[in-house]
């Protein structure tokens, strides 16, 4: 093993132990704010594992920088989904004015007809 090789992987190794350390502290009502908070990190976290990949000359260099880039795709991805679902929350719900006819959904088992007949257009069958 080469000494290059060797610091990376202790710089791997003492990087993961701190994440984790880190992470473990976060009280879980602030875990998924700050998670979402953090995706340009993890944006750079992949590009730094590519970035690895890329000077890589061995087959373990290879394997950590695969794995460097599977993990921090996983956070980035993940953070805009918890985002996209903690966004969904606040979304102001729509409820229909008592002067416009309600719609039922086109995915319903009324249909199109179902909706024609509600705001009288066409001729109603039964």
């Amino acid at each position: 093993m080469s000494t290059a090789l060797l610091t990376d992987l202790t710089i791997f190794i003492l990087a993961l132990l701190v994440g984790i350390e880190v992470i473990g502290k976060v009280p879980a009502t602030l875990h998924t704010p700050l998670m979402s908070a953090t995706n340009a990190i993890h944006g750079i976290v992949l590009a730094g594992a590519l970035l690895i990949g890329v000077t890589a000359h061995n087959v373990v260099g290879y394997v950590l920088a695969f794995v460097a880039s599977l993990f921090a795709a996983a956070n980035v991805v993940g953070g805009y989904v918890v985002t996209e679902r903690m966004l969904k929350m606040f979304r102001k719900k729509v409820t229909p004015r008592p002067d416009q006819p309600e719609l039922e959904s086109l995915d319903g088992h009324k249909g199109l007809k179902g909706i024609a007949e509600k705001i009288g257009i066409g001729r109603a069958e039964s």
